[in-house]
Parts: C-alpha cells; structure tokens; sequence
C-alpha cells in the first residue's frame, strides 16, 4: 500500500530533511522509525528540501509501506519511535507510483517575525525579531509586485547549480497583528532560499531603505546583490502542500 504522511516538525536541530552525511536530518529519524515500525527501512520520498533550522506545519512524505497498516492507525504508530520534535499527523493511501514532491502543484510557506524590541520568550525560537519599527503597508505594496510569473533569479542564493529560475507565486500577503508580522507565501516552486530572501527584501522596504516600486527592477535585474539580505531559518515554516485530487486517487 502507498500511502501519503503529513509531518509537523521543529527544525530547530535538523539540517533540513534531506539526509545528510555528517549532519542530523528530519529523514533519518523519519526513516529510523519507520525501521522500527515495520521492520525493514523503506525508501521515502519528500516534498521538499528544507534548509537548516527551517520548521513545518504539514510537511508530506510519500513511500510504500513493508506491510500493510490502516492509515486511520499509522500516525500513531509511527509516533511511537519518532522523537518529541517531529510528529506524524495525518496518514492516507495513494496511487502506486504517485509522488510526494513531483505531483505536488503548490506549496505555501509562512514566515514569522516579531518586530518589537523585546524578545518574546514563548516564540523566541520561532521568529526573527527585528527591534525597528516595520510599515507592513510598504511591505504589502511591495509584496504585490512579487505575484505572478517571474524570473526569481535576484532571489536565489549565489551558488546554486538550478539553470530555470522561473516561478509563479499565487499570492504573496503581508499581515500585522500586534507586534507579529507574517509573510504568507504560495508558489509553484521555489529557488534555494528564495522565500527568506523575499522576507528579507520586504524588510528592507518596511523599514524605509527600499520604496515598493522598486521591486520590478530588481525583479528585473536577476541580481542578488539588488534584493535584500537572507531572513534567518528559523522564522520560515512550511505551512501546505497543495495535489491536484487526479493525483491522490480521487
């Protein structure tokens, strides 16, 4: 039976998800405990790479189990050997052959920062705090330039070996409550570190540096350098994942 698992996780002492050599990866101890569930170490698919420190609400992960449990049962089977910061929460059976990354059509991830000169300490660990006042309208004028189809390329971290850097962003929101701001963002895809790129490009309008208007030429530009600084890890959270209902069997 395939079946599709949706994690939440804190990332907080992982190396993203993928498996890494000589770092601690969500993977692993996704994989370690499906070892001791079943029995055997199944191979398993993602829905995403996710940086260092980087956090999720509903991550998906796709693979074939050994032998066969009632998904209705599996979470709490397989939270059994998981550790505290990562949780299974969801479980359902899918096609044969469908994949958690490549029939994924949408992902939205939201961003969080606390914009007080105080640290919160029930969300310290969750959030990028800037002590600056912030102007969320600047940042939600800019933030509509960001929509639609572009080349993303000035958003991209320098480096990176991916030669198509075009993406559709469905929606790109700015919202202020109180002291907290969230970026809330859903894409086709995603360049490596595009979204905490973006968060830092909003900041640099919202604290005056930038004027909104001036996102299309660096959109424009494909330069790093033009775009504002990369948003700390640990504010970013992968908040859904978006299948077409062909693909899950509906």
């Amino acid at each position: 039976m395939h079946v599709l698992i949706t994690l939440a996780f804190d990332g907080t002492r992982y190396h993203g998800f993928q498996v890494q050599k000589n770092a601690l990866a969500v993977c692993e101890v996704l994989q370690n405990a499906l070892e001791q569930l079943y029995g055997t170490r199944p191979p398993v698919k993602g829905c995403s790479r996710t940086d260092a420190g980087v956090h999720a609400v509903a991550y998906c992960v796709s693979y074939t189990q050994p032998k066969p449990i009632d998904p209705y049962k599996l979470p709490l089977a397989v939270n059994r050997y998981l550790p505290p910061d990562v949780r299974c929460k969801a479980a359902r059976q899918v096609p044969e052959g469908f994949h958690a990354r490549y029939d994924a059509v949408s992902k939205e991830y939201v961003y969080r920062l606390h914009n007080s000169p105080v640290d919160d300490p029930f969300q310290s660990a969750f959030c990028w705090r800037l002590a600056a006042p912030l102007d969320e309208e600047a940042m939600a004028r800019a933030a509509r330039y960001v929509e639609g189809t572009h080349d993303f390329a000035a958003f991209m971290s320098v480096g990176s070996d991916i030669e198509d850097t075009v993406r559709t962003v469905h929606f790109f929101r700015v919202e202020r409550r109180g002291e907290d701001i969230r970026f809330h963002i859903c894409a086709d895809g995603y360049l490596y570190n595009m979204v905490r790129i973006l968060v830092g490009t909003m900041v640099e309008v919202g604290a005056g540096r930038m004027a909104p208007e001036e996102l299309p030429a660096v959109i424009e530009s494909k330069t790093r350098a033009r775009a504002g600084d990369t948003a700390p890890a640990k504010g970013l959270f992968l908040q859904q994942v978006d299948y077409p209902p062909e693909a899950l069997g509906l």
